[in-house]
């Protein structure tokens, strides 16, 4: 019997079991998990919950991963949100240990059986304007997501733990063909598959532009690297660090700029144009929160050119621009984006494959992993901006 076969039989009675509603007691799992419960500013508590009972609409999940998000470094570090106590971790994935006898399928029709890989994406409210595969262009900024919801009598509502419980009605993705690292970048690639796509509604952004990205944090390179699978050659990427603007030109820069090299906007400008053979950008995205790089962006992009904003997630202040000159003057059309919407969560499995194929090393944006019971280290690690991608792996 060849390896194929032998495959499909152990899938069809995994679904089996699933669909009699598995024992978990006798599924090999313990009856209890472990969460990391952020009590109090800048620290974790490991507390264990027992497992609850699943409804005829819930998925029990054996967590595998979880990033730390710039979200969750706000939340640990100054509670914007008034979660605490709250289990954190929004980047996660997992293997389904149990499903209740009422799921059958993913948020975009896929089969789903135990022992499948998952990703989650949001919880909705009864909103009808939100569906997979429409067309409108609402992104889910106000819907719930897990990681980042009340503590309640479940417990079991972030990533960070060893199980979560992904309630009925909620989006859940079937991602098995996709390697472990890949899944837990699935979150933040969303959020610049949604970003490309608010910059290509312009019109302005093609195969030929001159793009400038400032900023290559996370985010920005991960901009980069869907910029280069888009087959867009020309990509001058902005930052003060010469290890990340290394690794921009792994992921698809075309030159860098060290804007610590530079003394005033004049002279960053000059060193960007100069990048671009004489030329200003045709298109720029800002992916840094910082207000001063929102106010210089404006001058590295050429009269008619566009501006694509997501580095401010959440309020980091003003920025100074001089409406005259900075847009109207330029005639500069700028798009601002947060978070995705379901079908740039769907497409974003598509670039990650596609990514993979060209010899992308996106992998390379996780340089540091840390069991659960060193959380706090973790996120220390990534206040510190010593790595990139920072994440939490289970055994």
């Amino acid at each position: 019997m060849n390896d194929a076969r032998i495959d499909e039989i152990v899938k069809q009675v995994l679904a089996q079991l699933a669909g009699k509603g598995e024992n978990f007691e006798n599924s090999g799992a313990k009856n209890v998990s472990r969460v990391a419960m952020l009590t109090k500013l800048e620290h974790y508590d490991i507390k264990e919950y027992p497992i609850p009972e699943l409804g005829d609409g819930d998925i029990l999940v054996k967590v595998e991963g979880c990033g730390v998000c710039g979200t969750d470094a706000h939340e640990y570090k100054n509670d914007p949100f008034n979660l605490i106590p709250v289990v954190l971790g929004h980047e996660g994935t997992g293997e389904i240990i149990k499903m209740g006898k009422g799921v059958k399928k993913d948020s975009a029709g896929k089969d789903l059986h135990v022992g499948d890989k998952v990703v989650s994406c949001m919880i909705f409210k009864d909103n009808p304007d939100i569906t997979m595969f429409d067309l409108n262009k609402q992104n889910v900024g106000g819907a719930d997501v897990y990681g980042l919801l009340p503590d309640d009598d479940k417990h079991l509502n972030g990533w960070f733990a060893d199980y979560i419980v992904i309630r009925g009605g909620s989006t859940i993705f079937n991602v098995s063909h996709l390697d472990l690292y890949s899944r837990i970048l699935i979150e933040p690639c969303a959020v610049l598959i949604h970003a490309v796509e608010r910059a290509k509604s312009t019109g302005i952004l093609r195969f030929n532009s001159r793009v400038a990205v400032q900023g290559c944090g996370p985010i920005g390179l991960i901009c980069i690297a869907i910029l280069k699978t888009m087959g867009i050659a020309n990509i001058v990427a902005i930052d003060g660090e010469e290890n990340r603007l290394g690794f921009a030109k792994e992921l698809g820069a075309t030159d860098v700029v060290n804007f610590k090299s530079h003394s005033g906007i004049e002279a960053l400008t000059n060193a960007v144009k100069e990048k671009f053979g004489g030329s200003l950008a045709d298109f720029a995205f800002q992916c840094t929160g910082s207000p001063m790089a929102h106010s210089n962006i404006y001058k590295f992009i050429r009269n008619g050119g566009g501006l694509c904003e997501l580095g401010f997630f959440i309020n980091g202040g003003d920025a100074s621009i001089n409406p005259h000159f900075d847009i109207c003057a330029k005639e500069i059309t700028t798009v601002g984006s947060w978070v995705y919407t379901l079908r740039d969560y769907a497409t974003t499995f598509d670039f990650l494959v596609s990514a993979k194929k060209i010899g992308l090393p996106l992998d390379k944006l996780i340089t540091h992993t840390y069991p659960l019971d060193k959380i706090n280290e973790a996120h220390q690690m990534n206040l510190s901006m010593k790595g990139l991608k920072i994440a939490i792996i289970n055994n």
